[in-house]
């Protein structure tokens, strides 16, 4: 696969959360991990960021074990470290402490340098009744689209 061809994306993370502010984060991986992202094996579903003493971290994210690895293979599911520049780190821990704003992963991709990428956003959650008002705007649209394709 080509590597500007990964794109590896959180579909329900723009469900579940209202997303506010995006950042680009360089992520510290491994010589097995990059090889399974390579080759599109991880997964963004269920993971969430954290800071831990001025530092972020990306937990619950899923790079399945390189198929060729062997005793130096990695774990699936660790923690791993997120790099971003001390203003935007200072950012978002002062987001963060307002009640109810999380950083979620949403996008994993490879840039033209060959380097894994995680696409973060601050998210608010949404409340039941957000998540049925985005079904039926989404609904809308498509009901919309279908009466002037004809």
């Amino acid at each position: 696969m080509n590597p500007s061809e990964i794109n590896i994306r959180n579909k329900r993370a723009s469900f579940d959360y209202e997303l506010m502010d995006q950042f680009v984060a360089g992520i510290v991986l491994t010589g097995t991990e990059i090889k399974s992202i390579r080759l599109g094996k991880a997964s963004l579903t269920d993971s969430y960021c954290f800071l831990n003493k001025g530092e972020l971290w990306v937990k619950n994210m899923n790079i399945s074990e390189y198929f060729y690895g062997n005793l130096n293979n990695h774990e699936a599911r660790r923690e791993r470290k997120l790099l971003l520049t001390k203003k935007e780190l200072r950012k978002l821990e002062r987001l963060t402490k307002e009640t109810g704003f999380t950083i979620i992963p949403t996008r994993l991709f490879i840039n033209e340098k060959g380097l894994a990428k995680l696409v973060i956003h601050t998210a608010k959650g949404k409340k039941e009744y957000d998540k049925r008002q985005s079904i039926k705007e989404r609904e809308d649209n498509r009901e919309m689209d279908r009466m002037f394709k004809k």
